[in-house]
């Protein structure tokens, strides 16, 4: 077992686990919303790497093969996400249709509306986490191809993928401040969040249909 074998592990890491995390999801409009609006963008960032590396840590260690094994438990799950994505969306829905509530605070960081909570935004981005049954589907695909690195490149695997959710976060909740002078005016917050409405209900309602 040389070096090349090692980063080839991390590299694929890396390439599965971007694949699988960028993608338009719940997750991921939440923190660029955060992200534009300056809000508790380094706890968001950290809490959902945190997040992924512990459901990556247990893709490896085979915990994947646990959930597939509880279709049972998935399926509820699956619905309370629905459930939530749903409300979320509607939420959004209504801000996007509230106009007074969608100006841009010059400096501030935010869209006019009342500032969103440190603990209000962890628990939100926490529900979107872990209330998604697909992230359990990824850790079961995750976990399929580490085991195929054999002992120890599994790791330098899970590794790779977790660098890949910590450069992605970052990238998403930091970078989304160059959108600032976009989202200066309200029209675009409009958008926005109406954008994040359909995502979310959609979301929601293929969940709760199975899709």
């Amino acid at each position: 077992m040389t070096y090349t074998d090692f980063f080839h592990s991390a590299g694929l890491g890396l390439a599965t686990g971007l694949a699988l995390i960028v993608a338009i999801g719940a997750q991921n409009a939440f923190v660029l919303r955060q992200g534009i609006r300056g809000e508790h963008i380094l706890p968001i960032v950290a809490v959902c790497a945190l997040s992924d590396a512990v459901l990556i840590a247990a893709g490896v260690l085979g915990t994947g093969a646990v959930i597939t094994a509880a279709p049972a438990a998935v399926v509820v799950l699956r619905y309370i996400g629905a459930a939530f994505l749903v409300t979320y969306g509607l939420l959004a829905a209504r801000r996007a249709l509230r106009r007074q509530s969608l100006t841009a605070s010059e400096g501030a960081g935010h869209d006019g509306g009342a500032k969103r909570g440190l603990a209000a935004a962890v628990t939100t981005v926490l529900a979107l986490t872990w209330l998604n049954p697909h992230v359990y589907l990824d850790i079961a695909l995750l976990g399929s191809i580490a085991s195929a690195q054999g002992t120890p490149l599994q790791w330098w695997f899970g590794a790779g993928a977790m660098l890949g959710s910590i450069l992605w976060f970052c990238s998403l909740g930091f970078g989304a401040r160059f959108l600032r002078g976009f989202f200066a005016r309200p029209l675009s917050w409009r958008f926005l969040d109406g954008g994040i409405a359909v995502t979310m209900v959609a979301l929601g309602a293929g969940l709760a249909l199975g899709a």
